[in-house]
């Protein structure tokens, strides 16, 4: 069954948000080196072996790109198939996050934005 497993924090200025949330919660933040040309900073939110999830920054490009939970799922193209077949809209499709995984966005019947992700260390 598909759990959330992960966050990503929208940004303006993402200096200002890593400063926000190590300060204000003591999360420890660190740019991803990953590939792909996109920033996306990581966040530990706290010890290995305690409640919560992990969650990540990112660059905000436009106005409806707001904070979402992103749940983990077995196939990427299997679950899309499913949600947009409930009522959910498909915001981005499938794209590759290189050695990481595949991801994709949608809308649910409500109109919240969500993520899904499939581990895939292949993925390119």
């Amino acid at each position: 069954m598909p759990r959330v497993v992960h966050f990503e924090v929208c940004a303006d200025d993402m200096e200002r948000a890593e400063r926000f949330y190590s300060e204000v919660f003591g999360w420890t933040v660190n740019k991803w080196e990953g590939e792909g040309g996109f920033s996306y900073w990581l966040v530990n939110t706290g010890k290995e072996g305690e409640p919560g999830i992990d969650g990540g920054l990112v660059q905000r490009h436009d106005p409806t790109h707001v904070t979402r939970i992103v749940l983990d799922v077995p196939s990427v193209d299997e679950y899309a198939a499913r949600i947009v077949a409930g009522g959910g809209v498909q915001l981005v499709p499938k794209f590759a996050v290189p050695g990481v995984g595949y991801a994709a966005y949608f809308n649910d019947t409500e109109g919240n934005s969500f993520g899904i992700f499939q581990d895939d260390e292949t993925a390119a």
